[in-house]
């Protein structure tokens, strides 16, 4: 993967595009993640939805490494940051999406809250 970064990092030196404006940068890497709501939402418009979302998945990619890179970071220690703040989260899945435990407990004192209002009011 490293290899990869550094390809990466060089193709956007060499166009210039570690100057460039990061902000810039962000709205290329919304415009690809859009590419990849795109598939998953409607895979029937392509006729090779696997490749499409291989495409649009490296194209992100490639899009945040280039961001990293002119921010004068480095993708791994991100990466490592970011493991490091998940490794032990815990949670749980709810409705086919992963909910952390203390946003299960919002969500728990929410529900009682509005049971308890439900039953003064008789809703």
């Amino acid at each position: 993967m490293n290899n990869l970064i550094n390809k990466i990092n060089h193709w956007a030196d060499s166009r210039g595009l570690k100057q460039a404006d990061p902000k810039i940068q962000w709205m290329r890497i919304t415009e690809e993640v859009g590419e990849i709501r795109d598939v998953l939402l409607k895979p029937t418009k392509f006729t090779e939805p696997q490749a499409a979302l291989k495409d649009a998945i490296g194209d992100t990619l490639v899009t945040i490494i280039v961001l990293v890179h002119q921010l004068d970071l480095d993708v791994t220690e991100c990466l490592s940051v970011a493991y490091e703040e998940i490794k032990n989260r815990k949670g749980k899945m709810v409705n086919g999406t992963f909910v952390k435990e203390e946003d299960l407990k919002t969500r728990e004192s929410a529900n009682s809250s509005h049971n308890s209002a439900s039953a003064i009011i008789g809703d």
